[in-house]
Formats: C-alpha cells, sequence, structure tokens
C-alpha cells in the first residue's frame, strides 16, 4: 500500500495528532514553543502530508498558529480566549441542559449529587486530580444526553484548552470549593423543576466569565508563582 493512500495518511494523521496533544498536555511542547515540520518528519520517518494536516487540525481547534513560510507556533493562553471560552461553553451547555430537560431524570440527579459529592471528597485529599475527572464527569452527565456530537466535541475542545494546555499540577482550592458549591445550587434547581434558571445559572454564574474572573486570576498568579510561568501567562494577569 502507497505510504501516502488516504487510509495511511489519515492513520498517520491522528497519530501525529496525539502525539503532538500530549506534549502539550505534559509540557513537552509548552506555549510559545515552535514546531519544526521537516525536523519532525525525519524524526517520525513519515512524509510532511499528515503532519501538515495534523498541524491544520490543531490551528483549528486553537492550539497552535501556522505562519506562511515562518512555522508553527504553539499558541498562549490568553484572558480573551478565556473570556470567549467560558461564553461559548457557557452558552452551549445551558443549550443542553434546556433543550434536553425531558431526559433529565431522577437518575440523572442522584448521578450527579453522587459526582459533586465525590468531588468535595477529593477536595479533602487535596487530589486535583480526581477532582477534575469527577468535574468532567459532572457535566457529561447532561453533555451526554444531546445527540450533537459536533456541540459536545466543541465544549470538550475548549475544556482541553482550558485544563490541558499544559495540564496544571497546582490549583485554588477556596475556587473549587466554591465550584461544588455552584453545582449544589444548579442540581437544586433541576430538582425543583425549574429546568430554564438551572441552564440560566449554568451560563450566567457558572460559566461567566466575569463572576469567575477573580478565581481565574488568582489561578494563574498561584501558578505563576509556584511554576515560574511568567512569560506565559503575561497575556491573562494584567
Amino acid at each position: 500500500m502507497n505510504a501516502d493512500s488516504p487510509f495511511n495518511v489519515a492513520l498517520l494523521r491522528q497519530q501525529v495528532y496525539d502525539y503532538l496533544r500530549g506534549q502539550m498536555n505534559s509540557g513537552e511542547l509548552r506555549p510559545g514553543s515552535a514546531i519544526h515540520l521537516g525536523e519532525m518528519s525525519t524524526r517520525f520517518g513519515i512524509s510532511k502530508t499528515p503532519l501538515r494536516e495534523a498541524l491544520l487540525q490543531l490551528e483549528n481547534e486553537g492550539f497552535v498558529t501556522i505562519y506562511p513560510r515562518r512555522g508553527i507556533v504553539v499558541n498562549h493562553l490568553t484572558e480573551e480566549d478565556i473570556r470567549n471560552a467560558y461564553e461559548i461553553i457557557g452558552a452551549l451547555e445551558a443549550a443542553v441542559i434546556f433543550n434536553e430537560r425531558d431526559k433529565i431524570t431522577t437518575e440523572e440527579i442522584t448521578d450527579l449529587r453522587r459526582r459533586n459529592r465525590l468531588m468535595c471528597e477529593s477536595l479533602e485529599n487535596d487530589d486535583f486530580d480526581t477532582f477534575y475527572q469527577h468535574n468532567l464527569a459532572f457535566h457529561n452527565i447532561y453533555l451526554d444526553l444531546t445527540e450533537n456530537h459536533n456541540l459536545v466535541r466543541t465544549v470538550m475542545i475548549l475544556k482541553q484548552r482550558l485544563y490541558d494546555f499544559p495540564r496544571r499540577k497546582g490549583f485554588v482550592k477556596a475556587w473549587e470549593v466554591a465550584s461544588t458549591g455552584e453545582h449544589d445550587q444548579f442540581v437544586d434547581l433541576l430538582e425543583s423543576g425549574d429546568v430554564r434558571a438551572a441552564s440560566e445559572y449554568m451560563r450566567d454564574v457558572h460559566w461567566s466569565f466575569e463572576v469567575q474572573k477573580p478565581w481565574i486570576h488568582k489561578y494563574y498568579r498561584e501558578l505563576e508563582k509556584g511554576e515560574g510561568l511568567k512569560e506565559e501567562m503575561a497575556g491573562v494577569v494584567r
């Protein structure tokens, strides 16, 4: 089979994409880093076609910028990026909650409370990795109800940019405690039957950049002090 057949190119593109995302997640490829197409082609022993396609996908998702004749650079996460991500995630999650309201049963409400309880237990143990997984699972309980897979994919990519770019070791515990309180309020609204208020609360409080801004700034300041990310976070902490 030709190495550049459509099947092979698609497979290689996904492998390169997964590799680069893993490098970003681990911090091996940090914001501001350059990606050299020729170097990668030689390292992997593959043609530039799947590399270009993987990088185009990463650019479409906001992880890198391709500069014609200048190269590829891993993007910084700026305050504007975070503001935009919160606005989009809030709007999309609120839409799912309201549109899929007939699918939110006692079972989903019970599962939401269970996940939030597990988040609280993780915080008591200062286990942020486990907290993070339960947090994603909490929101996925209602996201899994929609058949709009493009919507879900958009939300997940934006969350990856916020949380896995790279995955950060520190966290502001008081923010996460406040977040679990917001989850409780959201579930209370669902349980009361006021789904519109619940969806608006998720959009206008939980995913409101203005509401969460003090916590967001504190979070990145803590990271700056703890991990020496001053240059990387210059666009966020002002």
